[in-house]
């Protein structure tokens, strides 16, 4: 239990999915094994057979240039680790609501290289999350404020009025905010 919890403090703390693959508490996760890094543990609160999350990421700081955003990282754990422990895929559903720095992260390849000078290391990761059924909506207001249009968005993102409007209407259709 120890080893566990100070495995997962070493995940939270350095951030990267490169750092946990050398942790032998954690392995790749079944659906995003190229991003997602899990650990199983024993739980003394299992999931019930009915478990089914509506969840939302508010996601707001960028990745240092040509990195991966750790926020969409961890949207990619979350599923692997509750289909892992037999959470049907169907019963998780996420959305994703990008502001502030991180709308550059969420830019095509092009624009993100053009303001970075590199690749845009997430456009497969997004891919990846779209494929899979996340909503991922961008905030109009923190665009508009950083010059990126809707026509600028990776494919499949799209642009909300603003994160604040793109949370309350989540709200109202069940969404639970993820804390983390």
């Amino acid at each position: 239990m120890v080893q566990t919890a100070l495995a997962f403090l070493a995940l939270a703390a350095s951030g990267t999915a490169a750092q946990a693959i050398q942790n032998p508490a954690f392995h790749p996760g079944p659906l995003f094994p190229q991003y997602s890094q899990v650990a199983t543990v024993e739980t003394a609160r299992p999931l019930p057979d009915n478990a089914a999350f509506k969840v939302a990421f508010d996601i707001a700081e960028r990745a240092d240039p040509g990195e991966l955003n750790r926020a969409l990282v961890s949207a990619t754990r979350f599923i692997d680790m509750h289909v892992e422990n037999g959470v049907p895929e169907a019963n998780i559903q996420l959305a994703l609501v990008i502001h502030g720095g991180a709308v550059k992260d969420l830019t095509r390849t092009d624009v993100y290289e053009a303001g970075a000078g590199e690749p845009n290391a997430n456009a497969e990761l997004v891919a990846a999350l779209l494929d899979y059924g996340v909503s991922i909506e961008v905030c109009g207001q923190s665009a508009a404020a950083q010059g990126v249009s809707a026509n600028d968005l990776l494919p499949g993102v799209e642009m909300a009025l603003s994160a604040m409007t793109a949370h309350a209407l989540l709200q109202q259709d069940g969404y639970t905010l993820n804390p983390f």
